[in-house]
């Protein structure tokens, strides 16, 4: 080791010049030299067989059996190839899942381990999902700390050490009741009052003072509350407009847990998806932020009832309000200016709220009919 670290010291000085000497820098023939904010460990397993560049990235994806991964890991797969796509997470995989392309265990808490998934597989882009959400969060903040906040630094420093591509999706719990709700610009005072929201704060500066101190190609966009008819909530506050959707086929009948008239920003997973992929795809010159919002469409428990009775005008709603997730709910942005990531890398929804309610009556009247048939 003293060796080695002699080495390091004498390419160091070799690239940045002798203070003082007048010399100029020596010209060195390498790809690049990068210095990580952490010490690499003695024991630590590397693949050293070299390998041509492809035009295709070498993805992973952490926390990819929540209600993003899978998505975006099919994405990925159609565009990268298969095998370009590592899904991982800390549970067992369905079968559908495991059998689509590659999976892998993965604790982000596990740094050791974390660093040989990324060398071992030759990763050049990381998509960080893992995360507690709003109200399960709030159900166990010691957790949501660590997994949000603990995990997160291990991200940041395997990817600033590897020279990865690094995207870590905010939230509009990233904002708090004195922010401006309507609409919320991409900069504007934050001030989250919930776990979740505090560790994606924390997230989105960490990752930002990593791309300024070490170079890490760092991107962030705040997604509003997610909707997707393949999925089942996961305890976030914005989760009712998708639980209205299952109960609605199964029963004809909703309780919500937010007052009709709370106001959030919304979006179809397939814009969110592409959004996740058009960011990561634009060149790092078209980025005057790292951090971006986007939007898609803003209403109400009550104004998404009321698309939804068009079509099934049985549906009853009743209103149970959670005083906890009210409260979440009260201190987020009620809609998204997301004009920056519309003018830099051309950001553009395809759902509105006729089209998502359409679609995702759609998909659960197939399911249903298909499992009769069976």
């Amino acid at each position: 080791m003293p060796v080695i670290r002699t080495l390091s010291k004498v390419a160091k000085q070799a690239l940045m010049g002798t203070p003082g000497c007048g010399c100029q820098p020596l010209t060195v023939a390498v790809r690049s030299i990068s210095f990580s904010p952490r010490q690499v460990t003695s024991d630590a397993s590397f693949h050293s067989v070299s390998f041509s560049e492809t035009d295709h990235p070498k993805v992973l994806i952490t926390g990819g059996l929540g209600q993003l991964g899978v998505g975006l890991a099919k994405l990925l797969r159609m565009r990268y190839g298969k095998n370009n796509v590592i899904l991982s997470d800390i549970r067992k995989p369905p079968n559908s899942v495991f059998h689509s392309g590659p999976f892998i265990y993965s604790d982000i808490l596990d740094y050791k381990n974390l660093r040989e998934i990324v060398v071992n597989n030759r990763i050049t882009w990381l998509v960080h999902y893992s995360a507690l959400l709003s109200a399960v969060g709030e159900a166990n903040v010691a957790l949501a700390r660590s997994v949000n906040i603990t995990g997160l630094h291990n991200i940041l420093d395997i990817a600033a050490e590897h020279g990865l591509r690094l995207f870590v999706p905010s939230t509009i719990g990233a904002f708090g009741p004195t922010s401006p709700r309507n609409p919320t610009p991409d900069l504007c005072v934050q001030r989250p009052r919930t776990i979740y929201g505090v560790s994606k704060v924390h997230a989105e500066l960490m990752g930002e003072y990593y791309h300024h101190r070490y170079g890490l190609d760092f991107r962030c966009l705040r997604y509003p509350g997610i909707i997707s008819a393949d999925s089942t909530p996961g305890g976030g506050t914005t989760d009712y407009a998708v639980q209205i959707f299952h109960d609605a086929i199964k029963t004809g009948k909703f309780e919500c847990n937010l007052k009709p008239d709370t106001r959030l920003p919304m979006m179809y997973i397939d814009d969110c998806l592409r959004a996740t992929l058009e960011v990561m795809e634009a060149p790092a010159d078209t980025l005057s932020m790292r951090t971006y919002n986007i939007n898609a469409m803003s209403f109400t428990p009550e104004e998404l009832t009321q698309e939804l009775q068009k079509q099934m005008p049985e549906l009853e709603v009743s209103y149970e309000i959670d005083p906890v997730r009210q409260g979440i709910a009260d201190s987020w942005p009620m809609n998204f200016d997301d004009s920056n990531a519309r003018k830099d890398w051309g950001w553009k929804h395809d759902y509105d709220l006729p089209e998502l309610v359409q679609t995702m009556l759609n998909y659960f009247r197939e399911e249903t009919r298909m499992a009769r048939v069976n």
